[in-house]
């Protein structure tokens, strides 16, 4: 794969840059191109060849957990699973049973989705344990790589499984959940041969004192490292988000005789409210709003629209920026509603605060970075991770990577480059040889 931007100066002057610094000889084309590799194997692991569909407990979601789990034990870690099909993979300390810094993502997917997104969290850390090992180094800490069995809620409808099994947060009453053909997941979790039933999945938290922090590499899902020509970013938050579904109800009308000054136009409420939304939320930085779903039931071309319905989405890293953006929001619907002699419906379907990264870890990848002579970037991430989850039983940190093709994700267009792969893994590599606990003050690799 060709470079994604100028940036992406070949991997032989990322070799030199260490070399010239210091750092252990580590062929970093060979470990950027061995992810690429990877992606493309765990591709294979789809329900809608050619297509990348992985959705949970599916055999071929068990398959790729069984590919995973092959790539940990031959990088030198040993291999465990929970009752949720996580698999983690453990490469020991100095002193066994020394607490870990976590790190992965999740190897689900949406439907018909990208290589890249959650998978490249996973490969790229094994990858780098396989040059630890290769090497003979090993860390006061512990490393934990973690392939979390399900982020996405495609087929169950309840997102995060495996990142909140592990916090301890995980939602029991999701496990009476059905899929599209009636399944319960309480039931695909005890039929799968995990070795574990749906029973056990309480068992599968980490304690406190087992972490010592929380890292997630991922592809940033969006276009600003592209625009700005830059191969990582730091989060700084996952941005909290609320979201509606809204409903107008006006009045039917036949479109020739009802006169303009006094027609009950539920979709020109509705179009009013989203351009409302797009001003308001264009205001500040980090803060974004959605109309995502727009329908007009029952719609015909010659009939004054009576009802509209759509979704609201509002996202922002801080939650104080996000609350007055929601706030204006609901008031506008009531006062364009009222203007033009509608009547709204609004319900609130989800709503979840923003996700902090930690300060201390955050400089440790800013101190990365500058070691790596990467230029700095801090940025939100609008979407949610796993790193959300486990912030409950953590800290946490995210390392976002440049994708191409406009930053588009969830797709099968979603790309990324091996040069950028190889930065990322130096970064980690750095942040990992250099990580310091919170607690400790001193520097324990």
């Amino acid at each position: 794969m060709k470079p994604i931007g100028p940036d992406a100066a070949g991997v032989s002057q990322i070799e030199a840059q260490a070399q010239a610094q210091g750092e252990p000889q580590t062929d970093w084309e060979q470990i950027g191109q061995r992810i690429m590799r990877d992606a493309d194997t765990l591709a294979q692991y789809t329900e809608t060849a050619p297509l990348i569909t992985r959705t949970y407990l599916t055999a071929q979601h068990r398959a790729a957990a069984m590919q995973l789990a092959q790539w940990m034990l031959e990088a030198g870690m040993t291999v465990r699973g929970d009752a949720v099909g996580n698999v983690i993979g453990r490469y020991e300390g100095l002193i066994a049973g020394a607490p870990a810094l976590a790190t992965g993502s999740h190897y689900d997917s949406v439907r018909n989705g990208g290589k890249y997104d959650g998978n490249l969290g996973i490969l790229l850390p094994i990858a780098c344990v396989d040059a630890f090992n290769r090497s003979g180094r090993r860390f006061a800490h512990a490393i934990e790589v973690i392939g979390f069995a399900e982020e996405e809620g495609i087929r169950f409808k309840a997102t995060l499984l495996g990142s909140r099994a592990l916090a301890g947060t995980f939602d029991t009453a999701a496990l009476d959940n059905l899929d599209h053909d009636g399944v319960s997941m309480r039931d695909a979790i005890d039929s799968a041969a995990l070795g574990f039933s749906s029973a056990d999945v309480a068992r599968a938290a980490y304690a406190r004192d087992a972490l010592l922090a929380f890292v997630e590499v991922h592809i940033e899902q969006g276009p600003v490292l592209l625009n700005e020509n830059l191969a990582l970013g730091i989060v700084t938050a996952i941005s909290g988000a609320t979201r509606f579904a809204v409903e107008l109800e006006g009045l039917a009308g036949h479109a020739g005789t009802v006169p303009m000054e006094l027609r009950r136009d539920a979709a020109a409420a509705a179009a009013e409210i989203a351009l409302f939304i797009e001003s308001r939320c264009s205001q500040a930085a980090g803060l974004v709003g959605t109309v995502g779903q727009f329908n007009i039931p029952d719609g015909a071309a010659n009939v004054v629209p009576g009802r509209a319905i759509f979704s609201i989405d509002i996202r922002a890293g801080d939650d104080a920026l996000r609350r007055a953006a929601v706030d204006d929001v609901l008031r506008a619907i009531d006062s364009i509603a009222a203007r033009r002699g509608v009547v709204p419906h609004v319900r609130k379907t989800h709503e979840a605060d923003s996700v902090p990264c930690a300060p201390w870890l955050q400089q440790q990848f800013r101190q990365a970075l500058q070691s790596a002579g990467l230029p700095l970037r801090e940025l939100p991430s609008g979407a949610g991770h796993d790193a959300m989850a486990m912030a409950a039983v953590t800290d946490v940190a995210m390392l976002f990577v440049r994708c191409g093709n406009g930053g588009i994700s969830h797709h099968p267009a979603e790309i990324m480059s091996a040069e950028d792969a190889a930065h990322a893994a130096r970064v980690f590599t750095l942040f990992v040889e250099h990580f310091q606990d919170s607690h400790a003050g001193n520097a324990i690799g």
